[in-house]
C-alpha cells in the first residue's frame, strides 16, 4: 500500500460530481415541494457533499423561517438603536450590545416596548420558529420513513430552551429571570447566575450535564478518528461495509478491543453518542429548572448532602498562627493604618 499523505486533511480532497441528486419520492408528490435548481460547489464539497439543493421547506419550514427573521429584525434593531443608529458603532460594540428581558416589578405581566416588551415579542416569534422547526423534522422523518431520533434529539436542546426561557421564569413569577439576547450579556447572565445560587458546579444536574458533555466529545472524537483511520480502506463507504465489510471495520474494531478490552458495534458508537449528546441538555434543564425554585444555594445544599467539604471558617488560618477572626482584625488594622 502506498502513503499518501496528500490525502490525510481536514478537507475532503477527492470530489466526485454527476447528475444533480433529487432524493426519493415515495408518494409521488414530493417533487412538487422541492425548491431550487440543485447545483455544485467545490468549496463546500470540502467540507461535506458538494451538491447544493434542491431543499424542501413545507409549511413548517416557511413558518419557522418568517418567525425566526421576525425575531432577529427585533433583536437587531433594539441593539441598532441602543448606538443611535450608527452602523459603525453597531459593528464595533455588537459583542457587548443586548435585548434585555423586563424589570423585575412587571412580574409575568406584558411591560411597556421599552422596557423589555420587545424582549416578550421577540420572544413569541423565537418560540414559534424553534417549535415549527421541531414539528418539521418530525414530519420530514415520517416522509422519509425515518425513525425519529433527530426529532428527539432536537427536542432535548429544546427543553432546555424552554427551561431557559419559559418554564423557570414562570415558576420563579417573572420575565426578568430569563436570559438576555446578546452575546457578552448571555454569558454574564451565566457567571451572575451561579454566583448568585451559590456556584452551579455544586448543582449535580451540573455536573452530569458536563459528564454527557465531555463524553459526547469523547466519542465524537474517537469514532471521527477511526473512521478517518480506515478511510484508507474504505471505512468511509458506509453502503460497501454494510454489505462486504472488508477490512476496514474488523481493523477499527480490533484497534478498540486491542486498546481497551472491548469495542463498540458500527451501530452502538452511534447509539452511545446520540445518548451522551441528548442527555447533556437535558440535565442540564433539570439543574437549571430546580435552581431558585428548589435550591436557593447549592453549595450550602451541597455541604449539607456531603458533597462539598464544610468550613468552620478558621479553616487553614493557623498556618499563619492566627485564627480567622484575628486574621481579618489584622487586614482592617492593616486598612486603618493607612
Amino acid at each position: 500500500m502506498i502513503w499518501k499523505p496528500e490525502y490525510q486533511n481536514v478537507f475532503t480532497q477527492t470530489q466526485v460530481q454527476g447528475a444533480p441528486e433529487w432524493g426519493v419520492n415515495d408518494n409521488g408528490r414530493m417533487m412538487e415541494e422541492r425548491g431550487g435548481k440543485p447545483f455544485f460547489s467545490p468549496l463546500v464539497g470540502w467540507l461535506g457533499n458538494a451538491q447544493i439543493g434542491p431543499i424542501y421547506l413545507g409549511w413548517t419550514g416557511l413558518v419557522s423561517a418568517a418567525t425566526f427573521l421576525i425575531a432577529l429584525f427585533i433583536v437587531g434593531f433594539n441593539m441598532l438603536a441602543q448606538v443611535n443608529w450608527s452602523i459603525p458603532e453597531f459593528i464595533r460594540q455588537g459583542f457587548w450590545l443586548a435585548l434585555e428581558p423586563p424589570s423585575p416589578e412587571y412580574g409575568l405581566t406584558i411591560p411597556p416596548l421599552y422596557d423589555g416588551g420587545w424582549y416578550i415579542i421577540a420572544s413569541f416569534f423565537l418560540l414559534i420558529s424553534v417549535m415549527t422547526w421541531w414539528a418539521r423534522s418530525w414530519l420530514l422523518a415520517a416522509e422519509h420513513k425515518m425513525g425519529k431520533h433527530v426529532f428527539w434529539a432536537f427536542g432535548s436542546a429544546i427543553w432546555l430552551f424552554l427551561v431557559l426561557g419559559l418554564f423557570r421564569p414562570i415558576l420563579m413569577g417573572s420575565w426578568s429571570e430569563a436570559v438576555p439576547y446578546g452575546i457578552f450579556p448571555h454569558l454574564d447572565w451565566t457567571t451572575a447566575f451561579s454566583i448568585r445560587y451559590g456556584n452551579l458546579y455544586y448543582n449535580p444536574f451540573h455536573c452530569l450535564s458536563i459528564v454527557f458533555l465531555y463524553g459526547s466529545v469523547l466519542l465524537f472524537a474517537m469514532h471521527g478518528a477511526t473512521i478517518l483511520a480506515v478511510t484508507r480502506y474504505g471505512g468511509d463507504r458506509e453502503l460497501e461495509q454494510i454489505v462486504d465489510r472488508g477490512t476496514a471495520s474488523e481493523r477499527a474494531a480490533l484497534f478498540w478491543r486491542w486498546t481497551m478490552g472491548f469495542n463498540a458495534t458500527m451501530e452502538g458508537i452511534h447509539r452511545w453518542a446520540w445518548w451522551f449528546a441528548v442527555l447533556t441538555p437535558i440535565t442540564g434543564g433539570i439543574g437549571i429548572l430546580l435552581t431558585g425554585t428548589v435550591v436557593d444555594n447549592w453549595f450550602v445544599w451541597a455541604q449539607e448532602h456531603h458533597f462539598a467539604p464544610a468550613y468552620d471558617g478558621s479553616y487553614g488560618y493557623e498556618a499563619f498562627g492566627t485564627t480567622y477572626q484575628e486574621f481579618i482584625g489584622q487586614g482592617v488594622a492593616a486598612e486603618g493604618g493607612n
